[in-house]
C-alpha cells in the first residue's frame, strides 16, 4: 500500500463510520472579474459581504507564512479499498484459449497486444502443462498483471511540500466531479484536510454538483458567484484558502470542453499560472470513462496534448466489458493508471491494482 506525507493531526478517523450529508465547513464564493495578483502573494483572510450577495476571499492584510506554526509531517496510508469484485470479467463461460485473441480484441486491448498475450499464454501453458480452466485463468491473470504493472502509479503526495495541489481534467460526463468527491471523502477518512475548488465555471450545474460532493466529503469549497466566472480566480482562491487553513490538499475541478483545444489550453494554462503563484501542482489527473472504449483513447490523446497530465483515473469500469482500454491507455500514452472507480457510491473508488484488475478480468462469474 502506498504511503504519503501529510500534516500530523491529533485525531484518528474511523473509515468505517457512516457518511452523512453534512454541510461543508466553509464556502467561499469568488466574484467574476477578480484580478489575480501579478506576483506571489501572502495568504489573506476572507472579507465577507452581508446580505444575499456572495462572499469574496480578498484582503490587503498579509500573513507571513513564517509566522504560521507548521504541524509536523507524518507518513500515512489511506484506508484500504478493494474493487476486484466490481471489474467485469472477460468471460461469460469457461475460458477457451482458441478464442482468447478475439476476446481480448473485443475488450479493447488492441490487435497487436491481443496477439502477444494469446501467444504467450499458449507458450506458457504448453511449457507448464496447464490445461484446466482454473489453471489457464490463473496463468492469464499473472500475464495481465505483469503487463499492467508500473512503478509510478502512486499519487504524488510524498514530498512534504504542502498543500498538494491536484488539477482534475476530462470531458464533461466522464465522472470528473464525482471522482473529486470520492477522492476527497477517501482522504478525509484518512484524516487529511482537503479544500475543493469549483473552477469548471461554464458548465451548467457543475458548481452545484461539486458543492453536493463537498457536503458528502465534509470539505470546504471555493466556488464562483455565477456561471462564467474566471476559472483561474477560483483556482487561485482555492490554493490561498488551503494555505491559510493549513489544509493538506487542494483539489480543483476544471473545464471539460474539447470543442476548441486552443481555448482549453489557454484556460488550463491560466489556471496553472494562478496556482503556481502560491504552490506547485502535484498532479494533473485525467478522468476517462471506461465505457467509451476507443473514444476514450482519442479524448485522452487530446487532453495529454494540452494539460500536462501526470496520471489517469478510470471510471465506470463496472459498466463495460472493454476494460482492456485501460491497458491500451497506459501503453500508448505512457501514463500510469492511478485511480479507478466502479460505481456511484462514495466508497466505490480505489488505487489501481494490476493484480486485482487482472483477477477481475479473468474471474468466473
Amino acid at each position: 500500500m502506498f504511503k504519503f506525507l501529510k500534516r500530523l493531526r491529533g485525531q484518528e478517523v474511523d473509515a468505517s463510520s457512516p457518511v452523512v450529508d453534512s454541510q461543508p465547513s466553509t464556502v467561499i464564493e469568488v466574484l467574476p472579474g477578480l484580478d489575480l495578483p501579478s506576483q506571489a502573494p501572502a495568504s489573506s483572510e476572507p472579507e465577507v459581504e452581508t446580505g444575499t450577495a456572495a462572499t469574496l476571499a480578498k484582503s490587503d492584510t498579509s500573513i507571513d507564512k513564517k509566522e504560521i506554526s507548521e504541524p509536523a509531517l507524518v507518513s500515512v496510508e489511506l484506508p484500504k479499498r478493494s474493487l476486484g469484485t466490481g471489474i467485469r470479467s472477460l468471460f461469460s463461460d469457461s475460458m477457451d484459449i482458441d478464442q482468447l485473441e478475439d476476446i481480448l480484441i473485443l475488450a479493447d486491448f488492441g490487435v497487436e497486444t491481443a496477439e502477444e498475450i494469446a501467444a504467450e499464454l499458449r507458450r506458457e501453458a504448453n511449457r507448464q502443462g496447464l490445461t484446466t480452466d482454473p489453471e489457464l485463468r490463473l496463468l492469464l491473470k499473472d500475464l495481465l498483471a505483469k503487463r499492467l504493472s508500473r512503478n509510478d502509479s502512486a499519487l504524488n503526495l510524498d514530498d512534504g511540500t504542502l498543500p498538494y495541489v491536484i488539477l482534475v481534467v476530462g470531458v464533461n460526463g466522464a465522472g470528473k466531479t464525482t471522482t473529486i468527491g470520492k477522492l476527497a471523502r477517501w482522504l478525509k477518512d484518512g484524516d487529511w484536510e482537503v479544500v475543493l475548488g469549483a473552477a469548471d465555471t461554464y458548465r451548467a450545474g457543475a458548481v452545484d454538483q461539486l458543492e453536493t460532493w463537498a457536503k458528502r466529503a465534509d470539505s470546504p469549497i471555493v466556488k464562483p458567484v455565477k456561471e462564467g466566472a474566471d476559472p483561474a480566480s477560483v483556482a487561485y482562491q482555492t490554493v490561498e484558502m488551503a494555505i491559510r487553513t493549513q489544509a493538506d490538499i487542494a483539489i480543483i475541478d476544471t473545464a471539460g470542453r474539447l470543442q476548441n483545444k486552443k481555448d482549453l489550453m489557454d484556460e488550463l494554462g491560466k489556471i496553472r499560472r494562478a496556482v503556481e503563484k502560491q504552490a506547485k501542482i502535484s498532479e494533473v489527473l485525467l478522468v476517462i470513462d471506461a465505457t467509451n472504449g476507443q473514444n476514450a483513447m482519442s479524448q485522452a490523446r487530446a487532453f495529454t496534448e494540452v494539460a500536462e497530465v501526470t496520471g489517469i483515473v478510470m471510471t465506470k469500469l463496472d459498466g463495460t466489458a472493454k476494460g482492456g482500454i485501460l491497458y491500451s491507455l497506459q501503453k500508448e500514452l505512457n501514463l500510469p493508471i492511478k485511480l479507478v472507480g466502479v460505481g456511484e457510491q462514495i466508497n466505490d473508488f480505489a488505487f489501481f491494482s494490476p493484480e486485482e484488475f487482472a483477477k477481475g478480468l479473468v474471474a468466473k462469474k
